[in-house]
């Protein structure tokens, strides 16, 4: 198959490959941190911390041009820094399926944080280890099927990113155009043989990190 089939396939598992690194470090952390906090209002901040599973990806969309578009101050500082937009970029793919997916992973890793037991924890800590000897050599270590799940749970989201990716990052061929945007367009202009090239290509994608997901044991 040519250029135009493979251009698409190649920058969306960049992009996803890339958006689950930055959601295995957050998802791991933030949920470690407020698995282990217990303060007011935390129930707001983890509603919020999982709204994009819930938002339709429009909203996910428009939320980022207003936090990241060129009229706001984090837009600004980001053009004045890199000399150009984020915007209509693959980094804004990036950061479109980082948002979309980071709840996966969050979920998960809190699951797997919470079938820890605690008292292993406190030996540990009795023993004289750090907290974060204990997060690296006991939480980390015992939470492992969870985080793994987690993150190929996420990959599969951040590959099938269409809505807010679609807004934030445009469709240009080569350059931000991803699996499920291209599939849209060849749809649209009625290249049915190519969209089904794609459609099939997903299927066997996200069915292969489905099976591999629920073998972890």
């Amino acid at each position: 198959m040519n250029i135009e089939f493979w251009s698409p396939v190649q920058l969306s598992l960049t992009v996803a490959s890339v958006s689950l690194i930055f959601v295995i470090i957050t998802g791991v952390f933030v949920s470690r941190i407020m698995f282990q906090s217990s303060f007011k209002g935390k129930t707001i901040i983890e509603t919020a911390l999982l709204l994009p599973i819930v938002l339709p990806p429009t909203v996910v969309g428009f939320l980022l041009i207003m936090i990241f578009g060129m009229a706001s101050p984090v837009g600004q500082f980001i053009e004045q820094l890199f000399k150009q937009p984020v915007m209509f970029t693959w980094w804004a793919a990036v950061i479109a399926s980082t948002v979309v997916a980071f709840p996966l992973m969050y979920q998960s890793c809190k699951t797997g944080f919470l079938t820890v037991d605690s008292e292993i924890e406190d030996a540990a800590r009795v023993d004289g280890a750090g907290e974060w000897e204990v997060f690296l050599l006991i939480a980390l270590p015992l939470s492992r099927k969870a985080i793994i799940s987690g993150s190929i749970l996420a990959f599969a989201r951040a590959l099938g990113e269409f809505g807010a990716t679609l807004m934030f990052a445009g469709n240009i061929p080569g350059k931000t155009q991803t699996l499920p945007t291209a599939i849209y367009v060849a749809f649209e202009s009625g290249n049915s043989s190519l969209a089904w090239g794609w459609v099939l290509l997903m299927i066997l994608l996200s069915y292969g990190m489905l099976y591999l997901s629920s073998q972890i044991k």
